[in-house]
């Protein structure tokens, strides 16, 4: 499916914003111009982002409650509540090694690469993107991988909407023996200086920081490492420049972010009283969805030539900018240049016409990454940086 084709029906008759349906029964405000989306982004004031007024408003078993239902952490939070939080996360991450991720990146790539090189197929997704992005998270958070393995698989229900309910409860489980692992064995990761952070938020508190960490950190990484491969791959041109060195991977994630980002829907605000804004009524406390690749994408601000342009809104805007983005690039970019310098005739192999793309409201995630190349012997390197 290409949402582009229905970005452009929307814009047809000059609409910047459009009602949608989030889940049946579930209204909200679509916003698919950019300079709308920044004025609402850099407006906490009368747009904030806490949703529970809205929430009293739905069923307890609505099925997008477990994604975007009220929680004590920087997205879902507004004034100081949410400078509480936000400074948590920032600061955790300003402390984190980015020279030693490098290194541990490298090391994960080989020991992927290394388990289906021999093949000649693999699902990049499944295989690499997946397990990468997960295994970094782990190592970011200080959590051992049985920990981990059960997070994962409680997420996975949460993003697919298939028994979130579920889902979250194995999450929450996890994640209190991870507090429990930390505060006996502190460590240098990111579990840690959220502990031991003056701000001192209580168990409950970090148990929810932690799960928005592995939420990004697993289900948005990797499929910013996929759709980046997708479009290295698919694009002759792009590909090209990638693989010899004339256009930088940074260049191309960047490129996905404009288009294909991870969550094409996102970045949730709920107006305290009804605002007018271009001759459209928003209802008070009712789900104000800005759609990034739509806003990316807007023809008032892009006309196709983004290299070196940044000013996407995939990392949000304002108060509410993700504080991991320099991780995510450095993660993402390793990941794919490992990758294509280990596997360099990488071809795609999808069974059909294309990706098949995930349902759901807010991500844009393929179920899968199919790919052939002329087996190999396992790579016989040491990573150059640990």
């Amino acid at each position: 499916m290409d949402p582009h084709r229905y970005y452009a029906r929307m814009r047809k008759d000059g609409h910047k914003l459009v009602s949608v349906e989030l889940a049946p029964g579930v209204s909200a405000t679509l916003v698919i111009d950019y300079r709308t989306a920044v004025q609402i982004l850099n407006d906490p004031e009368h747009f904030p982002a806490d949703p529970r007024a809205w929430q009293n408003t739905v069923p307890a078993d609505c099925p997008i409650l477990p994604l975007i239902g009220y929680r004590p952490v920087p997205a879902r939070t507004t004034g100081p509540e949410h400078q509480r939080y936000a400074d948590v996360h920032t600061e955790a991450m300003r402390a984190l090694d980015l020279y030693a991720m490098h290194g541990h990146v490298e090391k994960l790539a080989i020991e992927l690469v290394n388990s289906f090189c021999t093949d000649g197929h693999a699902d990049l997704i499944k295989q690499y993107s997946f397990p990468l992005s997960f295994a970094v998270c782990n190592i970011l958070l200080g959590c051992p991988p049985e920990l981990g393995d059960r997070i994962a698989e409680g997420m996975s229900k949460i993003f697919e909407n298939i028994d979130a309910e579920t889902g979250s409860q194995i999450v929450g489980a996890a994640l209190m023996e991870l507090l429990a692992l930390k505060r006996s064995t502190p460590g240098d990761d990111v579990t840690t200086a959220m502990l031991q952070h003056p701000a001192k938020l209580s168990d409950e508190e970090i148990l929810h920081q932690i799960n928005s960490q592995y939420g990004a950190g697993i289900e948005i990484q990797q499929t910013l490492i996929a759709n980046t491969l997708l479009r290295i791959l698919s694009e002759q041109t792009l590909g090209s420049n990638v693989l010899g060195g004339s256009m930088a991977t940074r260049d191309a994630l960047d490129e996905v972010l404009f288009s294909d980002p991870p969550m094409s829907n996102f970045l949730i605000t709920y107006p305290r009283q009804p605002m007018l804004i271009n001759d459209f009524w928003l209802p008070a406390n009712q789900p104000v969805v800005i759609g990034i690749a739509a806003c990316n994408t807007d023809p008032h601000i892009n006309r196709g030539n983004i290299l070196g342009n940044r000013s996407h809104l995939s990392w949000g805007l304002g108060s509410h900018r993700c504080p991991a983005q320099d991780i995510a690039y450095l993660v993402a970019q390793d990941a794919i240049d490992q990758l294509l310098d280990a596997m360099p005739e990488l071809e795609l192999n999808f069974p059909g016409d294309g990706p098949t793309w995930r349902p759901g409201p807010f991500h844009r995630s393929m179920t899968e990454l199919p790919v052939v190349f002329p087996p190999s012997p396992p790579l016989n390197i040491q990573p150059l940086r640990t």
